[in-house]
């Protein structure tokens, strides 16, 4: 399955690439807006939310696939999310730029792109379209690759929430200088998820580092516990109908446990 769907992400970034060049990107990055640095947000006392918008997803099919973006997200603000996250793949979660660029508008919290980010050109697409940080998957990078993205994302001053889901994975997070490590408890390759992962790899993790949890939280004891052994935030699809944290907890959990 990630094979398919990093190849999907290549064949996307080709086909828009012949539509804006990324010299056509570069030339509007000074018309960004404010500065809402994603990193900073996630370290505040107490576990931090970010609450994610997803229309669907392979695993889970549909989510909330009409939804107004723009509603979601300022909702998402209100209940005290950190940060916001927004699925822009189209083939497989049924994202766009045209959700980021609505999210932006919304609310006046950090944002990620979270995408299958292959190729240069994707930053700059998130920059101008109204990201504050991107998602760059280890799993779906090679080490030269990874280095690279992670540096012209910071010199384009986006942040970045580097994902790993075993011990060699983080240890490429590290080397490629990941300050904010996100753990998935999903298995990209068979999609199992076990948030034993995020205990298990925990300890790896060096002081100073971000610690974000991704996937398999189902509910408030889990947050607790997550708190107390030192991640500093997670990622939840908080107003899925599917999803057991509901939107209302945002509010309990975020800064307050």
């Amino acid at each position: 399955m990630i094979e398919q769907l990093i190849e999907g992400a290549r064949r996307g970034v080709e086909a828009r690439r012949r539509e804006v060049s990324q010299s056509d990107l570069e030339k509007r990055l000074s018309g960004r807006g404010e500065d809402r640095p994603f990193n900073e947000a996630l370290v505040s006392p107490g576990l931090s939310v970010i609450a994610e918008f997803k229309r669907r997803s392979p695993s889970a099919g549909e989510i909330s696939a009409d939804a107004d973006v723009a509603a979601q997200v300022a909702a998402y603000e209100r209940g005290g999310a950190a940060a916001v996250s927004v699925l822009t793949d189209q083939p497989h979660f049924g994202g766009s730029l045209e959700d980021l660029r609505a999210a932006r508008s919304a609310c006046g919290i950090p944002i990620i792109r979270k995408d299958f980010i292959v190729d240069p050109y994707q930053l700059y697409e998130a920059a101008v379209n109204g990201a504050d940080a991107v998602l760059l998957i280890v799993r779906a990078l090679d080490d030269d690759l990874l280095r690279r993205l992670y540096e012209e994302a910071e010199a384009i001053d986006l942040d970045t929430l580097v994902e790993v889901h075993n011990a060699e994975e983080l240890e490429r997070a590290l080397l490629a200088g990941a300050e904010v490590v996100g753990i998935n408890n999903r298995d990209l390759d068979e999609g199992t998820v076990d948030i034993e992962t995020t205990y298990e790899l925990m300890p790896d993790v060096p002081a100073g580092k971000a610690v974000v949890a991704e996937s398999g939280i189902s509910g408030r004891e889990e947050l607790e516990e997550l708190d107390r052994v030192g991640v500093d935030a997670v990622l939840i699809v908080a107003a899925s109908r599917r999803h057991p944290v509901a939107l209302e907890s945002l509010g309990e959990s975020a800064g307050n446990l």
